[in-house]
């Protein structure tokens, strides 16, 4: 088996390099969103909008010339990205709908015998027969449901029934309501017929775990959210599947500094890291200091707002100790159990956490504000980090299709941000 060593801040610019969070780590275009979301299997959805979806803050993130539209046409028009379910509601290539045949299946299985949600799915049928795609309020239906989190009225509940096993799919989003039609209208029919790839359970238990580490990186194989979402995979099958992805060579162990537990990259992506240990052998890189305050010349051309739920993020507890930050998304916090607030963005420099903000978009003047603004401890602004963070933000106002960004003034006064304004005013 072969087992890498690397210091924390070697880690730290492998994940920024594999997550394409560096300077130049994607060109423009639509054609980047579907490489990055191949590459990393899944990006999640969700539908709170305060400073864009969540899936467009990843990718503007990531993608320079960023808008929305991008991924719309690639999700309701190209068809090469669908909406769906990996890790909770998710993005990802519409060439990867077999290998979810088992979740489908088992949604299926919900609600069989369930006499007035059949009853509505043959209603649910009729209507798109004659009408072509519908939401599920075109549908005259004020019967509830127990659904999900909260009583649903049937109609919604049928056509989600129907998504999840598979039946209907996506054709438009309004906003966040969605319009369905059938699967076999919009996806090839050769690709619907294509078996489930994974026959065993084992088989789909490796699958889903290597395609999970190359969701995020690097992973260990301890419970926590970047494992959500895997139907059936508890601690014993994934510790069975590692093992066997570590015999077949898919898989390779990383220890890293400080930290007990090993980690782990697809061997697919070992290749990128032994360049990256290669060219800091080449440089001679000092490895002092490499805590999370480290500063690194390449990777500090680079900053970005990333997404609550952006992949990098999604081991909060493995960012903690790699990056020396610790985020928790607080949206569904009562106000006062907040540390922060509810919707507030991390704000990456280079290879290290700098600060997180909290936008508020003005719907009628079109303003993106940020309304709050905390520095990391020991960080500041310094005039060296104005280019990155103007291009940061010019990509968050290009996403978001602000007019502007503004920081309340109390902001900029208490957290330094004088030269940043002026910076992001004087922007064309």
């Amino acid at each position: 088996m072969i087992t890498y060593s690397l210091s924390k801040r070697q880690a730290r610019l492998f994940l920024l390099r594999h997550q394409r969070l560096v300077a130049g780590g994607l060109p423009e275009g639509k054609s980047s969103i579907y490489d990055f979301v191949r590459h990393v299997g899944c990006i999640q959805y969700d539908p709170l909008s305060i400073a864009g979806h969540n899936h467009e803050l990843v990718l503007q993130a990531r993608i320079p010339g960023f808008t929305p539209v991008m991924a719309s046409e690639l999700l309701y028009k190209d068809r090469l990205l669908i909406d769906g379910w990996d890790k909770n509601m998710s993005i990802y290539c519409t060439e990867d709908w077999p290998y979810f045949h088992r979740l489908r299946e088992a949604a299926a299985l919900r609600h069989q015998n369930n006499e007035a949600m059949a009853a509505m799915i043959t209603h649910v049928r009729e209507e798109l027969d004659a009408r072509g795609p519908l939401s599920s309020l075109d549908l005259a239906s004020k019967e509830k449901i127990d659904w999900s989190w909260a009583p649903a009225r049937l109609s919604r509940a049928a056509m989600e029934s129907m998504y999840f096993r598979g039946e209907l799919s996506i054709h438009h989003r309004v906003h966040t309501r969605r319009y369905y039609d059938y699967t076999t209208k919009l996806l090839p029919p050769e690709l619907l017929h294509t078996d489930d790839p994974n026959v065993t359970t084992d088989q789909y238990h490796d699958w889903y775990v290597l395609r999970r580490i190359g969701s995020i990186g690097l992973q260990w194989n301890r419970s926590g959210d970047g494992w959500l979402g895997i139907t059936g995979l508890k601690s014993k099958e994934r510790t069975a599947a590692v093992q066997r992805l570590l015999l077949k060579d898919k898989l390779r162990e990383v220890r890293i500094e400080d930290i007990k537990l090993p980690l782990y990259i697809r061997t697919a992506d070992a290749p990128q890291l032994e360049s990256l240990l290669l060219e800091e052998d080449t440089a001679g890189t000092d490895e002092s200091p490499s805590g999370p305050q480290a500063r690194d010349p390449q990777a500090a051309a680079f900053a970005a707002a990333l997404a609550p739920l952006d992949n990098l993020l999604w081991d909060r507890e493995l960012i903690r100790q790699l990056f020396g930050f610790h985020y928790r998304w607080e949206v569904y916090k009562p106000v006062l159990e907040r540390e922060y607030g509810y919707y507030v963005l991390p704000l990456l420099y280079g290879d290290r956490f700098i600060g997180r903000l909290e936008p508020v978009m003005n719907k009628k003047t079109g303003i993106l504000t940020i309304a709050r603004w905390w520095w990391e401890a020991g960080e500041a602004l310094e005039r060296g980090m104005l280019p990155a963070l103007r291009q940061a933000f010019s990509s968050l106002q290009r996403s978001t299709g602000a007019s502007g960004i503004r920081f309340a003034p109390d902001v900029v006064h208490s957290c330094g941000l004088q030269e940043l304004e002026s910076a992001l005013s004087a922007s064309p």
